[in-house]
């Protein structure tokens, strides 16, 4: 009975924290950078997410970055640029500490392929993610996330026909939260 009730008030002490601390963090519409990689493909993006509703855990995050496909093209490797653009739904999944953010984010993406490598002038999929922001002070952060993209984009004009933008996708950057 001890241990039971012992449980309880830890159980109640952290969720009284956990609400506490997220009420120090700046709210508003973030925006930020970020260095991905989409499967073997490097890109370079910004982003910028709503403001948080549904009791401050769920909110719209946009994204979209200029991604380099390292293919062969004449006999030597080259990397193609292309664009991608996603929105997606995201969902705090609580905080550790005063200033880690967990958070959980799933949505749709659209590829714009280089004629380098596709024939296609569109490409639509989705992808999934979770991710940790570490808050410097109550409206930066870095962020780290990490999950999968699926796409079934296909370099028709390599001569393998290589798949890329599917698989595993990671991203880290900096977001910062405005008025």
């Amino acid at each position: 009975m001890k241990r039971k009730l012992l449980v309880t008030l830890i159980f109640a002490l952290i969720i009284h924290y956990a609400k506490a601390q997220e009420n120090t963090l700046k709210k508003g519409i973030g925006l930020g950078v970020q260095v991905s990689q989409y499967q073997r493909d490097f890109g370079i993006g910004v982003n910028a997410n709503s403001p948080y509703f549904m009791h401050d855990k769920v909110g719209v995050r946009l994204r979209a970055n200029l991604m380099y496909n390292q293919h062969v093209k004449d006999e030597s490797v080259t990397w193609s640029p292309y664009f991608n653009v996603s929105a997606g739904l995201v969902g705090i999944a609580g905080y550790v500490g005063e200033y880690i953010k967990l958070y959980g984010e799933g949505g749709v993406i659209g590829l714009f392929p280089s004629s380098e490598f596709s024939n296609e002038d569109f490409v639509f999929g989705g992808y999934g993610l979770f991710g940790f922001e570490f808050y410097m002070n109550n409206s930066s952060n870095y962020f780290i996330e990490i999950g999968g993209v699926g796409t079934g984009a296909t370099a028709d004009k390599v001569s393998t026909n290589p798949i890329y933008s599917n698989g595993l996708l990671i991203s880290v950057g900096f977001r910062a939260m405005v008025n």
